[in-house]
């Protein structure tokens, strides 16, 4: 078996079908090809082809000289059955080096990863994904998928809010509002809750574009597109993640709480965790 090509211009004539994707001019095509990086992230698939799962992912690190400093980790108990919920800020790489970290402590066949984005396409890394899908025939059998592999001994690794992070009115970098599903999940599955902390940011023009696309309402997700570059941009570049005490939900739930206020207290957990402490 071959390595892996992406194929962008393959990819839009397979589905904008008949007249219309014959209008798509080649230069546009060609355009989006540099500007997703395509060249570049085919080195990548070639060069570290076979490897899969974690060592794949440790194999992208090595290639962009990129440096991950870990901490909390060795302070998790073993044994337990555990969902860590990240905060999301890069869309590629923090993904990434969490397979790195996580697949690397407790094996690839023991890790899980819920993910939705651009991370699907990359077919080394299929071996640690879960397939989601939220739309079409197939949402029936991802969400059974899901259901067994939150019922399983696999550690499950997510990111709760579904999109990256994007700036906000004052200047901040931050998270979109953490999903209740893993809370609810995880409390039928009897499962504890890790807060992880990825310090690390994109370029500012990613969040910009982010911002002034919502802000002026076009239903396009432009940003999306940058993301692959964004990831060679990265070369050399210096990552934190800082793991949190593992918490029990079902504690909050019969406090009270809501899932929906179980998940912003989670997600205050892990935005309150300082790395360099």
């Amino acid at each position: 078996m071959a390595p892996q090509k992406l194929d962008l211009t393959n990819i839009i004539r397979t589905r904008v079908r008949g007249w219309k994707g014959k209008l798509i001019p080649g230069i546009l095509l060609k355009g989006l090809e540099k500007l997703i990086c395509q060249r570049e992230l085919n080195d990548i698939l070639a060069t570290l082809y076979p490897r899969e799962g974690s060592e794949f992912a440790k194999g992208v690190y090595n290639y962009l000289d990129l440096r991950i400093e870990v901490k909390g980790l060795d302070k998790i108990p073993e044994g337990g059955r555990y969902v860590f919920a990240s905060n999301h800020p890069l869309g590629g790489l923090d993904g990434i080096g969490l397979i790195m970290v996580l697949g690397s402590k407790y094996g690839d066949d023991n890790v899980r990863f819920i993910v939705n984005d651009m991370l699907l396409n990359i077919e080394p890394l299929k071996s640690v994904f879960l397939p989601v899908n939220k739309y079409g025939s197939q949402a029936r059998g991802a969400a059974k998928i899901i259901s067994e592999a939150y019922m399983s001994d696999k550690q499950i690794v997510m990111f709760p809010a579904g999109l990256v992070s994007r700036l906000y009115p004052d200047d901040t970098i931050r998270d979109l509002q953490w999903q209740k599903s893993f809370v609810s999940k995880a409390i039928e599955s009897g499962r504890l809750i890790v807060p992880v902390r990825f310090e690390a940011l994109n370029r500012k023009r990613f969040y910009r574009i982010a911002y002034w696309r919502k802000k002026l309402k076009i239903g396009v997700n432009l940003e999306q597109t940058l993301l692959p570059g964004e990831v060679i941009a990265s070369r050399g570049k210096s990552y934190r993640v800082k793991f949190g005490h593992p918490v029990d939900p079902l504690a909050y739930r019969e406090e009270g709480l809501s899932l929906k206020q179980i998940a912003e207290k989670i997600r205050s957990l892990s935005d309150g965790m300082i790395i360099n402490q």
